[in-house]
């Protein structure tokens, strides 16, 4: 555990100044303001919607941008720029000689990427609560103030997030695997290009076994979910998929590091 614990913290000091790390707390914020500017000034055409529809609306922007591209474009970036450190300076078998188990090095690394993209979701909901009811003040025409969505957003999140462990699993092992940015970012990006067409205009009933296609799959009608004020039921088949994926690759992806370490 303490060789974890310094290796996450060597993680830390090094990407804290990063783009890497900063696009984390940048993302949510820039995009849950330029919406929320949105609506302020469309408050004369809001102002007809009750409280629930307005926070549906006004979060299924952010979830549906999320779960279709930007989340997966995002989790490519963030396990590219925790490995490409080591990539850019060869220091994978430095790495490995520290009197530190591989294990701890391997987990660590992984650990740090799954940590920035649970704080970036975790942010948009933060940033999408307190917008939502900041544009409630300034604009009491919009009824904001008269409903409550905190729970069913960060379920919601939650189930984005861990339909999207497998994703995250299989471009870390990619960004091992490669020092260049090309690769793993075509795969990821063709890969979710195909999820939405299955999900969207396929409507394959097995979507959920294909990783790129779980974040959307998991997120689907699920602004009705907040309407409605009903539960939400987190562990789906997508959800559960993703992390069995997730947890298969996370253990080969070590292996694939013991081989760096020697080459």
């Amino acid at each position: 555990m303490k060789g974890f614990l310094l290796s996450l913290q060597s993680e830390f000091y090094k990407s804290r100044k990063t783009l890497g790390f900063w696009s984390a707390v940048l993302l949510p914020l820039l995009l849950t303001s330029l919406i929320s500017i949105g609506f302020y000034f469309k408050s004369a055409k809001l102002a007809a919607y009750p409280g629930k529809v307005l926070w549906a609306q006004f979060s299924g922007i952010s979830l549906g941008m999320m779960g279709t591209l930007l989340l997966p474009i995002f989790i490519i970036f963030i396990v590219y720029s925790v490995n490409s450190v080591e990539h850019k300076s060869d220091t994978w078998k430095t790495l490995f000689t520290l009197p530190i188990p591989k294990w701890s090095i391997y987990s660590a690394k992984f650990f740090y990427a799954f940590f920035l993209i649970l704080l970036c979701l975790m942010l948009f909901v933060a940033f999408t609560i307190g917008f939502g009811n900041l544009l409630g003040l300034l604009k009491p025409e919009l009824k904001f103030l008269d409903a409550h969505i905190e729970k069913e957003l960060f379920d919601i999140y939650i189930k984005l997030f861990l339909g999207s462990l497998a994703i995250l699993a299989l471009q870390f092992v990619m960004s091992l695997i490669w020092k260049d940015f090309l690769k793993p970012m075509g795969i990821g990006f063709v890969g979710t290009i195909v999820g939405a067409i299955l999900v969207t205009n396929v409507r394959w009933e097995y979507a959920y076994a294909f990783p790129y296609a779980q974040p959307l799959h998991a997120i689907m009608g699920l602004s009705k979910k907040i309407r409605v004020n009903s539960d939400l039921e987190i562990f789906t088949n997508e959800v559960l998929a993703s992390m069995g994926i997730a947890t298969a690759i996370f253990i080969l992806g070590y292996f694939i590091v013991k081989r760096l370490s020697i080459k």
